[in-house]
């Protein structure tokens, strides 16, 4: 027996069934996400703000969705989680623009550009 991995992908790959499958679901992670950004501090809210709406597919979340949807899980949870696997991630893309000393992010000037690497 034997398994054959193509080294190239079909031109029309796309993730549109993903995004399908886990659409309602995306929004209300999307809402959870834009309901923790709140900070009495005036700069979090926008910094999470201008990370958040910088774009991106939100493959991770999507993916913690989809797997929930495989496993036959029911409940809140799958929501809270794929909301904090898209926080781990910005919080990654931020602190890689910082060391890396990065002047954009997805086309828009970095966040370390606007507000600075102290901040």
């Amino acid at each position: 027996m034997a398994v054959i991995v193509p080294f190239e992908s079909p031109s029309d790959a796309s993730i549109d069934q993903l995004i399908g499958l886990v659409a309602a679901d995306m929004e209300r992670v999307n809402a959870t996400i834009l309901s923790r950004t709140g900070s009495e501090v005036t700069m979090i809210p926008e910094v999470a703000n201008h990370l958040i709406s910088s774009g991106g597919k939100r493959l991770r979340p999507m993916l913690t969705l989809a797997m929930a949807n495989l496993t036959g899980y029911s409940g809140d949870g799958h929501i809270k989680l794929a909301a904090s696997v898209e926080f781990m991630h910005t919080a990654t893309l931020l602190h890689d623009d910082v060391v890396d000393e990065s002047e954009l992010r997805r086309g828009k000037l970095s966040a370390r550009m606007l507000w600075g690497n102290e901040a």
